[in-house]
């Protein structure tokens, strides 16, 4: 297997700050919006961003949760290990307001449907919109595309986009792994 950085450290921080402004652009105060982390590695990413954008806009309230989709997803009975959800932290109503789920690898956009099931459970949000750290082009099962993407990537489906987060591995990186071709 081959492998090859997508995001360098340095670049995994202009990134963020980047999708930080493009949030700013279409969010302005954030007084209507609200920030979802999808579990288990969204999290890390929508934590970033939060605390960058109060970095941002200091005195402005950025709402900010974390959303387990473990019961929403389609294929969750169909595991054979047992199922280990994590936690829901969202401790405020998302009724009409604009919501940003936020993952870091959007792959099939499986999790993202299951999250959109989920949500529903904390109100009915007049806007959804979704940020990905990386998009995975060419493998959705769904028809979802993000509205924010940090960095897009062309990838068959036995290629592997590996996140690590400073929090977890110690570094902010992101790495593509690649199935050599067999002659």
């Amino acid at each position: 297997m081959s492998s090859r950085t997508i995001l360098s450290q340095q670049n995994f921080e202009i990134t963020i700050n980047r999708l930080c402004f493009e949030l700013i652009e279409n969010h302005d105060d954030f007084s209507e919006s609200a920030i979802i982390g999808l579990q288990p590695r969204g999290i890390y990413l929508a934590n970033r961003i939060a605390g960058q954008l109060r970095h941002f806009l200091p005195g402005k309230e950025i709402l900010s949760g974390n959303l387990d989709i473990t019961f929403f997803r389609d294929d969750f009975r169909r595991r054979e290990n047992v199922i280990v959800p994590s936690s829901t932290q969202i401790d405020f109503i998302i009724e009409n307001k604009k919501v940003i789920l936020i993952d870091d690898v959007l792959y099939t956009g499986r999790t993202i449907r299951a999250a959109l099931d989920a949500i529903l459970a904390f109100g009915r949000p007049s806007k959804v919109e979704l940020l990905a750290l990386i998009n995975r082009k060419f493998s959705r099962d769904v028809p979802i595309e993000p509205n924010y993407t940090g960095k897009a990537i062309d990838t068959i489906m036995s290629d592997k986009v590996k996140v690590s987060w400073k929090e977890t591995e110690g570094k902010d990186e992101v790495w593509l792994f690649t199935k050599e071709k067999e002659e």
